[in-house]
């Protein structure tokens, strides 16, 4: 079964409610947060009205590559339960995990076996460790069979142009599934005709 879901990239309020007043609700909700050049990011004045809501026991992910101590000062009080890092090294990650006291998504992207076994170093510090594509906030996709000997104990996210009808395919994994691209029109807004699609399939077939 699917272990949860993940809708990333969410930058608008119309979105936002309607996902978290849907029948059947995702894991977490993603918003990048520091990243300038995904056309999903959302400047801090409105991220910090954004997410100034009832989350309705959905957790919010702080999506953060890199972040310095003036993002994570400035975002420090915002209604977020988990940071997700990218490109932070094990003792960076302990220490913002000690002194943010948030949970962590440790973020790997993978374009081989080298890549993925760098998560031995996030093991015991990361909550959750996410697999992700080269691409960051271009949806490329990667060889998710790279993953096939990561031990199935570990709290772990896919990642990587994962399409809604991709889900069927993972149920059997025991992933957190994380989506983006796949729930946007061709101008890159969320379209919440496939938003209901996919909530609807993952409550089919999580755990």
């Amino acid at each position: 079964m699917i272990k949860g879901l993940k809708i990333c990239g969410v930058s608008d309020p119309e979105t936002l409610n309607y996902i978290l007043n849907h029948n059947h609700k995702p894991t977490m909700i993603g918003f990048i947060t520091n990243f300038e050049k995904s056309k999903r990011f959302v400047d801090f004045e409105k991220l910090k009205d954004l997410i100034n809501v009832d989350k309705k026991q959905v957790n919010f992910v702080s999506v953060l590559v890199n972040p310095d101590d003036v993002i994570l000062e400035k975002i420090k009080n915002l209604n977020f339960d988990y940071y997700q890092l990218y490109d932070v090294n094990p003792y960076r990650t302990k220490e913002i995990k000690s002194k943010f006291k948030k949970k962590i998504i440790t973020a790997l992207t993978v374009s081989n076996k080298e890549d993925v076994i760098k998560y031995k170093g996030y093991s015991e510090i990361s909550d959750i460790i996410l697999f992700d594509s080269k691409g960051y906030h271009k949806s490329e996709s990667f060889d998710h069979s790279l993953l096939d000997d990561v031990p199935s104990e570990l709290n772990k996210m896919i990642a990587g142009n994962i399409q809604i009808d991709d889900i069927p395919n993972l149920k059997d994994k025991n992933y957190i599934v994380d989506l983006s691209g796949a729930l946007e029109d061709r101008n890159g807004k969320k379209d919440i005709n496939k938003i209901d699609k996919l909530l609807k399939l993952f409550e089919k077939y999580e755990t």
